[in-house]
């Protein structure tokens, strides 16, 4: 009968707040799988609820199948039943607990606490929910909540609103240098003010559309799945931060392609030369990169400093937490101490049974009324104290706000030229991280200060228990125990000194229990920031990785078009390095983002071990000297913890693997947007380099001459039907001539290239072969080898063949290329000297002079840029497979051709006629 009225009143107090807890918050926030769960439940479970909820009843503290407060049953032996439960919240240990919820006694089988869920309710972790708080002070005041879940969210928080932050920054940046370049044009009177001022607005008004298209989007992610706006799921949680990055994703391609079309219209108004026009395009880019690189270090620093801010978060809710359970641990520990002084009362006949359960019982309902009343009071006066401090943070951050907005619009409202585009970048972005830097420190003061505020109310709070505690004992032994007993005021004193003096090792006792806990909290607090400097290293590596990887594509990519300027070659690899530090910045932020959600997908599991640790060490070093027994339960209990550690080890590598895998599909989509924005740019490229051959071509003199050929040919009585007719067959034999030995030598160029690559493909397919058989002969007779790395060996053998055809196919391209454009300079050369030959003939024949002054007209100029338009073409290396030697032959030579055939038609029709077609053989020979 030992403490059976301590034990049934806390049952019943445990029960009764159990009920109403979960009476007043099940309801609205149950999830569709706990809906469906409850009412596929059995008909006796129903029952059981029923009359749950119309009785109190009163179970034994030790019992493990008892059902819960709001009827449904608890199957499982792994569940402590310490805690109440939240709505949509799985079930977890906590060493703060309710502070009226003290229905575990002290010698309390340990079978029950030493292990980790079950997988049912991990299952359906995800699904549950848990508060949404919008900060840190907010965590202070919550009770029966998952704080790691909380404060991650919050660190999610903190990383959207930099990712914000320094989106703007970049937009307005690219607007200020832009302003700068379009202000330097307008001192130079290259564009009007009003052009200036046009240009500008388009710009800030179209930044402005993608800004409120973006909004809207995180509006609609943030309200859709959301059905109460007090709490969340991880589920939600993820899809939110999935939904996001695609967002931002979207909205960084459409602000690039927005700045590339601000550049060009700038540029086609301005009307600026080819050259100039991609100096200006390689200035802005270079400071673009050059803001990049400003934002990169920047948010490394401040995504260090966010994962800094929740480890300072952990530490100072786990003193809070410290706080809130040494009340009532403590006070039942001093009051089993009075009980086993009652207790001994009761072996010396002083006291009996009865009575002493009747003082207890008054004892204990005195004391946790009170102590139920000073709670309520404390956790009143710290939301009040939260609501007022947030009141107050807000009014100096709106201050801070306005302050900051001021000091932007001076720096913005100064001019800068060209030359001080880079110190114009630098203050900027240092008053912007000044400005984040006080809101950090404002919001760092605050969450200290309202820690401290919080922790003075529990401490007062566990004052005011102890002296009410003292009170009642008090009362208990020097006013009600000698009327009871027999015993003299002197003994009874006598008594609470002794008990006074039993209570000096149990507080030395409990202090070194703080101590440890604290200990081992901080040493788990340790491994996780050595966990995450390894996420943080690993993510460089592969960081790292990616970049070198995608330069080397973008090098090939370039050496492959070998017809573009170095200017041309720089501005593309500027391009690509600017898209590419902008993406990589972008998926940093996601990798931090997915570091976090897993650590909220582990964060019950490595509570639960936690824990286990920490009783474990606690039992351990409470019990010097143990029997058998316990010495064979410690270690039962070490073995489950080992078990537990490796399934939890496996659990993270399972949820790391899928995590990277959701990151790499994402890599790959970003990846997709950088190559197509680069074949935009490439393409623009060639199509500029394209219209600038065709300018050399059209500088070319000679088509003057050629026009005066015709008509002089024409009017000539020199030139009669047979000499002109004999001439052309001459040019056109010599034409066919050049050309069949031009196919001669193509067809014999492409068959010693098909046959030398033939022979390279099989001799290297052949060393290939013979050493990866023998690396899979090694791998597989390696006892250790696994099934995973027989396919890595079979995937390395699959990608070499496929690198080394994919080399040797370049090489022969490249051959290929080369030797074709060998000919072809070769051809046309060998048909300019045939065109040179027959004009010179044609001059001799008809008496015209070979030296002309050469003073290119309109005409001729248009006609010899028609000309040369269709001259230079650019051919991929597969398209030069297909090359034709009549393009040779007509393209760089068409006016000669028609030349050649006006001659003959004049000459036929006899030279009593010049002047009739003179207009048409000029118009005909231009063209």
């Amino acid at each position: 009968q030992k403490d059976d009225s301590q034990r049934l009143l806390e049952s019943f107090n445990a029960d009764e707040k159990e009920h109403r807890l979960m009476k007043s918050k099940a309801e609205p926030y149950t999830s569709k799988e706990e809906m469906v769960l409850e009412e596929s439940e059995s008909p006796l479970n129903s029952n059981i609820a029923a009359f749950a909820l119309k009785a109190k009843v009163i179970y034994p503290i030790n019992q493990k199948f008892r059902p819960l407060a709001d009827g449904s049953s608890n199957p499982s032996l792994h569940e402590n039943p310490k805690q109440a439960v939240l709505p949509n919240q799985v079930v977890e240990t906590s060493m703060s607990g309710s502070l009226g919820s003290l229905s575990q006694g002290d010698k309390e089988d340990c079978s029950s606490s030493t292990t980790i869920h079950s997988t049912t309710s991990d299952d359906r972790f995800q699904a549950r929910a848990f508060l949404k708080v919008a900060s840190f002070p907010e965590v202070l005041t919550c009770e029966s909540f998952d704080v790691k879940l909380c404060l991650c969210s919050l660190t999610l928080k903190d990383l959207r609103l930099l990712d914000t932050e320094l989106r703007k920054e970049k937009h307005m940046m690219f607007i200020q240098i832009f302003k700068i370049y379009l202000t330097d044009f307008h001192r130079k009177k290259k564009i009007t003010d009003g052009l200036l001022k046009k240009i500008l607005l388009n710009q800030e008004s179209d930044f402005e559309e993608l800004q409120k298209q973006l909004d809207s989007r995180l509006r609609n992610t943030e309200m859709s799945g959301a059905h109460n706006s007090e709490f969340q799921t991880l589920e939600d949680l993820e899809r939110r931060e999935r939904e996001y990055s695609e967002h931002v994703i979207d909205n960084m391609e459409a602000f690039w392609k927005q700045t590339d079309k601000s550049q060009q219209d700038f540029l086609d108004q301005s009307k600026c030369s080819s050259a100039k026009a991609t100096k200006i395009m390689m200035d802005l880019t270079e400071k673009m990169i050059a803001v990049e690189s400003l934002l990169s270090e920047s948010q490394d620093l401040q995504e260090m400093d966010i994962q800094e801010r929740l480890f300072n978060w952990e530490l100072m809710v786990k003193m809070i937490d410290s706080l809130k359970s040494s009340i009532p641990e403590e006070c039942k520990g001093r009051l089993n101490t009075l009980s086993n002084i009652l207790d001994h009362l009761t072996v010396k006949n002083n006291l009996s049974v009865r009575q002493k359960e009747e003082l207890l019982t008054d004892l204990h309902k005195a004391f946790w009324e009170q102590l139920a009343h000073y709670s309520n009071e404390c956790t009143q006066q710290s939301k009040d104290l939260i609501v007022k401090r947030l009141e107050c943070r807000a009014k100096k951050k709106e201050e801070f706000k306005r302050r900051q907005e001021a000091e932007q619009e001076s720096l913005l409202s100064k001019t800068f030229l060209i030359e001080d585009v880079h110190n114009f970048l630098k203050a900027y972005h240092e008053l912007i991280e000044k400005h984040w830097q006080a809101q950090w420190d404002l919001e760092e003061e605050d969450d200290c200060e309202s820690t401290e505020a919080i922790a003075d109310l529990y401490k007062d709070l566990y004052s005011k228990a102890s002296r009410a505690l003292a009170e009642l004992v008090t009362e208990l032994f020097l006013q009600t125990l000698p009327v009871v007993t027999s015993l003299s005021v002197r003994e009874c004193e006598l008594l609470k000194e002794e008990w006074q003096e039993n209570l000096l090792p149990q507080l030395e006792k409990w202090e070194n229990h703080r101590q440890r806990r604290w200990k081992l909290f901080q040493e788990q607090l340790l491994q996780e920031k050595e966990l995450w400097m390894t996420e943080y290293t690993l993510s460089a590596v592969m960081q790292k990785h990616l970049s070198e990887k995608q330069e080397k594509i973008i090098q090939g990519v370039v050496s492959r078009l070998g017809c573009i300027s170095d200017e041309s070659v720089s501005y593309i690899l500027q391009k690509h390095r600017l898209l590419l530090c902008s993406v990589l910045r972008r998926l940093t932020f996601r990798r931090v983002g997915m570091a976090a959600l897993a650590r909220m997908r582990l964060s019950r599991k490595r509570s639960s071990l936690q824990e286990l640790r920490e009783q474990h060490a606690l039992q351990k070093g409470s019990s010097l000297c143990q029997d058998e027994d316990q010495w064979q339960l410690q270690k039962a209990v070490e073995s489950h913890i080992l078990e537990e550690e490796e399934k939890l080890e496996e659990e993270t590598q399972e949820t790391q693997l899928e995590f990277h895998q959701q990151l790499v599909t994402e890599i790959q989509e970003a990846l997709q947007f950088l190559q197509q924005h680069m074949e935009q740019v490439i393409g623009q490229t060639l199509l500029q380099y394209a219209q600038g051959e065709a300018e050399k071509k059209n500088s070319d003199d000679g088509q003057d001459f050629k026009e005066r050929l015709v008509e002089s040919a024409v009017e000539s009585v020199y030139g009669t039907s047979n000499n002109i007719s004999r001439l052309v067959q001459n040019y056109y034999q010599q034409l066919r001539k050049i050309t069949e030995g031009y196919e001669g030598k193509k067809l014999q160029h492409l068959k010693s290239l098909q046959a030398e690559r033939n022979e390279r493909i099989r001799l290297k397919n052949k060393e290939n072969e013979l050493a990866l058989k023998e690396k899979h002969t090694k791998g597989l007779l390696n006892v250790s080898s696994t099934v995973h790395q027989r396919v890595v060996l079979q995937q390395n053998k699959i990608l070499a063949q496929f690198e080394l055809q994919q080399q040797i196919r370049l090489e022969s391209l490249k051959q290929k290329l080369l030797g074709l454009h060998c000919l072809g300079t070769e051809l046309e050369n060998q048909l300019r000297e045939a065109e040179q030959h027959f004009v010179s003939e044609l001059a001799v024949l008809t008496r015209v002079p070979l030296t002309v002054k050469k003073k290119p007209s309109r005409r001729s100029k248009s006609a010899g840029e028609k000309a040369n338009s269709k001259r230079q073409t650019f051919q991929s290396p597969e398209a030069a497979e297909k090359d034709d030697s009549h393009e040779y032959i007509q393209k760089p030579h068409g006016i000669t051709s028609g030349l050649c055939r006006e001659m003959s038609q004049s000459s036929c029709e006899g030279e009593t006629e010049p002047r009739k077609n003179s207009k048409m053989l000029k118009k005909k020979g231009s063209r």
